[in-house]
C-alpha cells in the first residue's frame, strides 16, 4: 500500500492496512502542507516504508529533512511502482512551488491511466489557493507568481484525458480554497465543464479572480509550513497530558495559562469560569484552536473524560503538542468565585436597540462575507484577528457580537469576556437572523475598512 499525504493520526492507517492485510511500503506527499502537521516522515520510520518527496520548486521550499529521512526525491515525469500500480509524477505548481500530482495506471489491466491524485492542485469545482506563501508565510510577491504558475498547471490538466478520475486532497470546508465541492472525487472531463477555474478566458483574468476574496488563512498555517518543511516533531516524544487537580486551577489561570473550555457554546454562555475562552469540540475545533492557541507556550483544556482522546488527537493534527493537562467540567461546578455568563440577544431586540443608538455591532466574519453584506456602521474584525486587535473594540455601549449563524461570535464573545470587556452580548442566529428580521444591510466595503479588515 501507498499512503499519500498522511497526517499524524497513524492509527487510522495502521488499522486499515491490518484489516485489509496490506503492508505500507511507500509514503508520499503532494506538497509541503499548511493546514496540518505532516505524518509522512514518522509514519515512514514506523513502517520502514520508502518515502517519496518532491524535489521541484525553488530552494526556499525544499524538504530540509529529506536527506536525514533517506527520502527518494522525485521530479516531473518520474515514475515508481507499488505492485502493479504505476505512479507518474506531474509537477503542478501554483498552490505551492513544489506541488506534485500523481497519475495512476493499473498496469495489470490497462496501459492507459485511470486517475490522478491532485492534492491541493485541483479540487472538485475549485483549485488550491495560490496566495498562502504570501498571506500565511509572509513571502512577498508570491501570490501573483503562484497564480500564474497555477494557470500554467491548469493548462496541462486540461490536456489530460476526460476519463481520468480526479482524487483531490480536500473537500468542502477546507481553507485551502474558496469554493470546494463536497463530493470526494470527480473526473477531468467533469471539471473541464464545471470547474470555474478551467473556464476563465485569459491568464490575467484568472490571476485576478483566483486571488480575490480568498478567506483569511488561519495563523497556524505559517507554523505548519515551517515545521512541515523543516521536519515535524515526533509524537513518540510527546508526553500524555495529565488530569489536573481542581485546587491549582485558579493559580494556573492567574499565572497566565490559557485555558480552553471545550463545552458547547450554550453551556459556556450559561456559566463559565472568568478568564477561560470557549472553543467547542466539533468540526471547527481544529481551525479555531490553531488560530487562538499558542505554539510557544503551554495551554490546558476543560473537557469531558469521553472527549479527551479526541481533543488531544485534533490538537496534535496541527502540531499543538504543548498541552499542559486538562480539567473535567466538574471544576466549573466547584468554582466558588462566581461564574460569568454571555447574554444572548435576538435580532429583533438588537434591531430596536441599534435604532435607538444603544448598542455597537461587532462583526467577526471574514472579509469576503462582510463585503457581501453587513450591518451598517458595524465594527469589522475577523475572529482570528480579534485578540490582537482588542484596542479597536469600542467599550462605550453594549457590544453585540455576530457572525453568520452565531458560532464564531460565541467564541469571540468568550475572548472579549476573558479580557474583561463588558458589557457584551451574542446575537442569536447571527447575520442570517438579522437579515431575516429585516435589519438594515450594506454591501461592499469602504477603502479604509478594507485596509484594517
Amino acid at each position: 500500500a501507498l499512503v499519500i499525504d498522511p497526517n499524524r493520526n497513524f492509527d487510522q492507517y495502521l488499522a486499515l492496512v491490518a484489516q485489509e492485510e496490506f503492508q505500507i511500503t511507500a509514503i508520499t506527499e503532494t506538497h509541503i502542507h499548511a493546514d496540518f502537521a505532516s505524518g509522512a516522515q514518522e509514519l515512514a520510520e514506523r513502517t520502514g516504508a520508502e518515502l517519496y518527496l518532491s524535489d521541484e520548486g525553488d530552494g526556499d521550499w525544499k524538504y530540509q529533512f529529506a536527506e536525514q529521512a533517506n527520502a527518494t526525491l522525485v521530479h516531473d515525469g518520474d515514475t515508481f511502482n507499488i505492485g502493479n500500480i504505476t505512479f507518474e509524477v506531474m509537477h503542478t505548481p501554483g498552490h505551492t512551488p513544489e506541488h506534485i500530482s500523481f497519475i495512476l495506471t493499473d498496469t495489470l489491466v490497462a496501459d492507459k491511466a485511470m486517475g490522478i491524485f491532485t492534492g491541493d492542485f485541483v479540487f472538485v469545482g475549485d483549485v488550491g489557493r495560490p496566495d498562502l506563501l504570501e498571506t500565511a508565510a509572509g513571502m512577498k510577491g508570491m501570490m501573483e507568481r503562484g497564480a500564474r504558475q497555477l494557470y500554467g498547471s491548469l493548462q496541462r490538466f486540461k490536456a489530460l484525458p476526460d476519463h481520468l478520475q480526479v482524487w483531490p486532497g480536500h473537500g468542502a470546508g477546507s481553507a485551502c480554497g474558496k469554493a470546494l465541492g463536497a463530493v470526494p472525487q470527480s473526473t477531468v472531463g467533469y471539471e473541464k465543464l464545471f470547474n470555474w477555474t478551467l473556464n476563465v478566458g485569459s491568464e490575467a483574468e484568472f490571476v485576478k479572480q483566483v486571488t480575490a476574496d480568498q478567506p483569511e488563512p488561519p495563523s497556524y498555517f505559517k507554523v505548519m509550513k515551517r515545521i512541515n518543511k523543516e521536519g515535524v516533531p515526533r509524537l513518540n516524544d510527546a508526553t500524555e497530558p495529565a488530569r489536573l487537580a481542581s485546587t491549582i486551577f485558579q493559580h494556573e489561570l492567574e499565572s497566565g495559562l490559557k485555558i480552553v473550555d471545550t463545552r458547547p457554546v450554550e453551556a459556556y454562555a450559561a456559566g463559565h469560569i472568568p478568564g477561560t475562552i470557549n472553543i467547542p469540540l466539533g468540526k471547527s475545533f481544529i481551525t479555531w484552536a490553531g488560530w487562538l492557541l499558542p505554539y510557544d507556550a503551554p495551554f490546558a483544556l476543560i473537557v469531558d473524560e469521553a472527549n479527551i482522546e479526541r481533543s488531544m488527537l485534533d490538537l496534535r493534527l496541527i502540531g499543538l503538542d504543548e498541552i499542559k493537562g486538562y480539567w473535567t467540567p466538574d471544576v466549573i461546578n466547584q468554582w466558588d468565585e462566581g461564574l460569568s455568563k454571555i447574554e444572548q440577544i435576538t435580532a429583533v431586540t438588537a434591531k430596536e436597540l441599534l435604532d435607538r443608538g444603544e448598542i455597537t455591532i461587532l462583526d467577526v466574519r471574514g472579509s469576503a462575507e462582510y463585503k457581501e453584506g453587513h450591518v451598517p456602521e458595524a465594527v469589522h474584525i475577523p475572529l482570528g484577528y480579534l485578540e490582537d486587535r482588542l484596542d479597536e473594540v469600542p467599550d462605550n455601549k453594549l457590544l453585540v457580537v455576530h457572525c453568520l449563524s452565531g458560532f464564531r461570535s460565541s467564541i469571540a464573545a468568550s475572548i472579549l469576556d476573558a479580557h474583561g470587556h463588558a458589557p457584551i452580548a451574542n446575537l442569536v442566529g447571527g447575520y442570517q437572523a438579522w437579515a431575516a428580521a429585516g435589519g438594515s444591510i450594506e454591501r461592499g466595503v469602504k477603502e479604509t475598512e478594507a485596509m484594517v479588515s
